[in-house]
């Protein structure tokens, strides 16, 4: 394993064991998710460059407009939750009310 392959297969670990355990606010999950996208489109693009074809090159925009889209999605979701809800904790966040 090289060691840039360690290092982003460590942020990526790294982005999903903080989604796993520390989940009190909306916000440092939309965070961590982030983090594991911008993770997956560094080593994708590194992969794409090193493979030396282009026709794998337009797999990184691909997945930085997805994740742009989430981003985006995910901020209207924290907004919406922060003015119904009046915070951000994961906690008081119920499915079953309206």
């Amino acid at each position: 394993m090289t060691p840039v392959h360690f290092a982003f297969s460590s942020a990526f670990m790294l982005g999903l064991t903080g989604l796993a355990f520390h989940r009190t606010h909306l916000l440092s999950a939309l965070l961590c998710l982030e983090g594991m996208m911008l993770s997956l489109f560094i080593a994708l693009s590194l992969w794409t460059l090193q493979l030396g074809s282009t026709s794998f090159s337009a797999a990184p925009m691909l997945l930085l407009t997805f994740s742009a889209c989430e981003a985006s999605a995910g901020l209207a979701l924290l907004v919406a939750t922060a003015r119904t809800h009046g915070t951000n904790h994961l906690q008081s966040l119920n499915l079953l009310q309206c």
